[in-house]
């Protein structure tokens, strides 16, 4: 069994499970920068945790120590290094564990530093992603 990495104080895990592209894992990071979201992530890019699916993932932090549990977590997954907006993949690993939406790098920031103080849920998130499941802002920016 795998065990997550933990973010660092007031930081979202942003966790990368696929290495196809470096250049695109380097335009992500540099997405994010440009969005002031940078300082809000601890960046994790080790090769054993490619291609970690959902169930694995929840499976994981259901085994952590009380301490060590994760709320929610960001993927950099093959979708995100493929598509050119470069969504994240948000997976929630408490109310609603393995339930996800898309993030941009745009609204990722506001994403992060609302879940990370808990001034808002994850689902409320969720729920206002548009079709695609991706969360584009309140006002669907």
């Amino acid at each position: 069994m795998i065990s997550l990495p933990q973010p660092d104080d007031l930081a979202s895990l942003v966790l990368r499970t696929d290495f196809t592209d470096d250049a695109a894992w380097d335009a992500l990071k540099m997405a994010l920068h440009a969005w002031e979201g940078h300082g809000s992530a601890t960046f994790v890019s080790e090769p054993h945790y490619a291609g970690l699916s959902l169930q694995e993932l929840v499976d994981a932090d259901n085994a952590a120590s009380h301490e060590n549990k994760l709320t929610y977590l960001f993927l950099a997954d093959a979708t995100t290094m493929t598509d050119g907006e470069r969504p994240l993949l948000a997976v929630d690993l408490t109310h609603e564990p393995g339930r996800t939406f898309r993030v941009p790098p745009r609204w990722y920031a506001d994403v992060s530093a609302n879940l990370t103080i808990a001034n808002m849920d994850f689902a409320e998130f969720a729920d206002a992603a548009d079709r695609s499941g991706t969360y584009r802002g309140f006002d669907g920016d």
